[in-house]
């Protein structure tokens, strides 16, 4: 394991500097296959429907542009378009554009539900990159992938994510101590086991699931990563946290451009 990357923070412990990496995901790997990136991709399908994952967040996003008529939502890492689609089934007013960086998750995006509903659409779009102009967007969502960005990558995210749309919602697991942290990982395999019953994943879903889901925790920001990389994204972006229920799940983050 590397120690560069800053997930924990300023002040990070020792234990909490080692419990770093900068291994990428299965799914940020250009050399490894279509067929294993997408397995991961199903299973976390999978998962967010057998949870409620992509209900809840729907309804969070839409709670943030409940006053605007007509918003536009730009969702950054759609994957498989779920949480896009949930927006359009909940508001029948809102515009979607649901885009991913892997070609293949938009080309199944693209040939589902989601690609042949008029109020919505689906491209390839880098989130760090986005080529829309200055506000172009009411809301900008990103669930469930902002920690495979490295912090500088992960600043220029906020930053443009907070040009195109002004308020950035990220929605992801919160890095915590480093004891904790541990203990995290040491449960998550058996944790893993549970879920995959409870979702049926296929067996052939689960190892490389397993290997993302570790990295995923080894990659996670803390509350005080986060707040320097809103710093680093400008003097005038604020974030907001909304930590709550079970440390297992993903909490909502609010960037703001004033």
């Amino acid at each position: 394991m590397s120690r560069p990357c800053l997930g924990g923070g300023p002040g990070a412990s020792r234990l909490d500097r080692f419990l770093q990496t900068d291994r990428l995901e299965f799914t940020d790997r250009y050399a490894v296959s279509d067929v294993v990136k997408q397995r991961v991709v199903d299973a976390l399908d999978r998962i967010g429907n057998r949870f409620g994952v992509f209900e809840s967040n729907a309804r969070l996003a839409l709670e943030l542009v409940a006053g605007v008529e007509n918003p536009r939502i730009l969702e950054l890492g759609a994957g498989h378009g779920r949480l896009s689609a949930r927006i359009l089934e909940l508001r029948p007013d809102v515009r979607v554009t649901a885009t991913d960086l892997d070609p293949a998750s938009v080309a199944v995006m693209a040939a589902g539900p989601l690609g042949a509903d008029p109020r919505a659409t689906v491209r390839v779009t880098d989130g760090t990159a986005i080529e829309d102009p200055d506000g172009s967007y009411d809301l900008v969502v990103w669930a469930a992938g902002f920690h495979h960005l490295p912090p500088g990558v992960a600043a220029r995210a906020i930053a443009d994510a907070t040009r195109v749309g002004r308020r950035f919602l990220v929605v992801d697991g919160i890095r915590p101590s480093g004891p904790a942290l541990l203990a995290r990982i040491m449960l998550f395999p058996l944790m893993m086991l549970l879920i995959g019953v409870l979702a049926r994943l296929p067996l052939a879903t689960i190892p490389p699931t397993l290997h993302d889901g570790l990295i995923t925790r080894l990659r996670l920001y803390s509350v005080s990563a986060v707040e320097m990389l809103a710093a680093a994204a400008g003097s005038n972006i604020s974030v907001e946290f909304r930590i709550e229920g079970s440390p297992e799940r993903d909490h909502p983050v609010i960037f703001t451009r004033s």
